[in-house]
């Protein structure tokens, strides 16, 4: 299956200043699949040491972490010799050993010739202890569930990525293709991106089963709860997990802790917020109320939005029925537009990798769903589930910043009125070139949507 990631893992492979590779992500989401694929496609031989299935690994990190004597009693163990620069070294779920994980430090200052790859489920929860990981001695990437592109590769839909990824103007696709596309990303929004129920849809087509597998999925997360979370968070974490569907189905989706449960307070939460974040299994979008940059800056972090790391486990979470997929846009509208808003925030974090933010006027009248931020420039974007959109808070927000450009996503074709750009809503990884063509140059103004 292919996957994006793949040319940043060949870009470390060639970099003259690479360091050992962790490889951060959700469990699930095909972190040891692609290490994999890429030592066998692109090293000579590979070396994979999964600490959690083989818990006597750590034994070979606990008299030091000398990486020669790592090397040589791990060929011996595993009978494979390493090559420097030929072969690949993968630790898979290293966040099982601590000794292993910090050994890394000494892959880089000892043996920068040796490709070591690492991946571990829950190293956001590791790495966010104090002195759990040295900083600097390692390169990061992050593997988010696939994003609406890469699902179009592996339901062997490929040709009309390429489609999307030659449009350079705001022109409308023609009607077969842009109605073709709106039902691919109907099934998307049941799917997911998730690697396992996206390759069983593609070979079968069964949305019972691919239910069957994101529920799954789910518990397999609740299991980790409670294999490795601190014992006073775990009916917490369960709590704010199965809160998530409830949260977005209201009207403006902010999270709100004592709808979690009664006269509950966010000293008690926020210990547990922060672990499924940091385990990956859920996005934050934060409220600001000004459009200049830095919006970290400006933000007010005691008002954000959760949503789940993948709109299909979303939906599997919302006990949303099969039959969405038969019946048309349905699933678009469902939970008050609660799949469309995940959707995006799924796709903006995975294309771009950065923290999102909402806009929110002073007193809370108006909101748009997303800004987002590239090079100093922000990006104002509305998501709706309709075709017939309109909107007080985007004429508030150019009444109050005058942007040139206002962008919109719906699912509506390719259009461009006035001052407002509409992507259709499967074309959002193209916002900051469609935004960026589509601006006025005024100079340096930071509230513009020029880059």
């Amino acid at each position: 299956m292919k996957r994006d990631i793949y040319q940043k893992l060949l870009d470390w492979k060639s970099n003259p200043r690479r360091k050992p590779l962790l490889l951060q992500g959700a469990r699930q989401t095909g972190k040891t699949f692609i290490l994999k694929a890429f030592g066998r496609n692109e090293y000579e031989n590979i070396m994979y040491c999964n600490f959690e299935e083989d818990p006597g690994l750590d034994r070979f990190f606990t008299r030091d972490l000398d990486p020669e004597r790592i090397i040589k009693e791990l060929s011996i163990y595993y009978d494979v010799e390493i090559k420097p620069g030929a072969d690949l070294m993968v630790f898979d779920e290293i966040q099982v050993s601590n000794r292993a994980l910090n050994a890394l430090k000494y892959f880089d200052e000892k043996r920068k010739d040796i490709h070591i790859a690492a991946a571990g489920s829950l190293l956001g929860v590791k790495l966010s202890s104090p002195g759990s990981f040295p900083v600097g001695k390692v390169n990061f990437l992050h593997l988010f569930p696939m994003n609406f592109m890469e699902f179009l590769d592996g339901i062997g839909e490929s040709r009309y990525r390429q489609l999307l990824e030659n449009v350079s103007d705001p022109i409308p696709l023609s009607e077969a293709f842009h109605l073709h596309l709106v039902d691919l990303l109907r099934q998307y929004y049941f799917v997911g991106g998730m690697p396992e129920p996206v390759n069983h849809f593609a070979e079968t087509a069964n949305g019972r089963e691919v239910r069957e597998i994101q529920h799954d999925i789910i518990k397999s997360y609740i299991m980790d709860f409670v294999k490795h979370a601190p014992s006073s968070d775990i009916p917490k974490l369960t709590l704010l997990w199965d809160s998530i569907p409830k949260h977005l189905a209201k009207e403006n989706k902010k999270f709100i802790f004592n709808a979690v449960k009664k006269s509950a307070r966010a000293r008690e939460y926020e210990n547990a917020l922060k672990w499924l974040e940091d385990a990956g299994l859920i996005y934050r979008t934060t409220a600001t109320g000004s459009a200049k940059s830095p919006l970290s800056h400006y933000a007010n972090k005691a008002c954000f939005k959760i949503y789940a790391l993948d709109v299909g486990l979303l939906g599997a979470m919302s006990r949303s029925p099969v039959e969405l997929l038969s019946l048309g846009d349905r699933i678009f509208n469902e939970y008050d537009g609660a799949f469309v808003e995940n959707f995006a925030a799924q796709q903006l974090t995975a294309h771009f990798g950065q923290p999102v933010y909402y806009w929110r006027s002073k007193g809370g009248k108006a909101e748009i769903d997303f800004l987002c931020e590239f090079s100093g420039r922000i990006y104002p974007l509305e998501v709706k589930a309709g075709i017939n959109p309109r909107s007080k808070s985007l004429r508030s927000y150019d009444m109050q910043f005058s942007p040139s450009v206002l962008a919109r996503a719906t699912l509506l074709n390719f259009k461009r009125n006035g001052n407002i750009l509409n992507l259709p809503l499967y074309a959002l990884s193209l916002l900051p070139n469609m935004v960026s063509l589509n601006s006025t140059q005024t100079g340096t103004d930071t509230e513009r949507l020029d880059r």
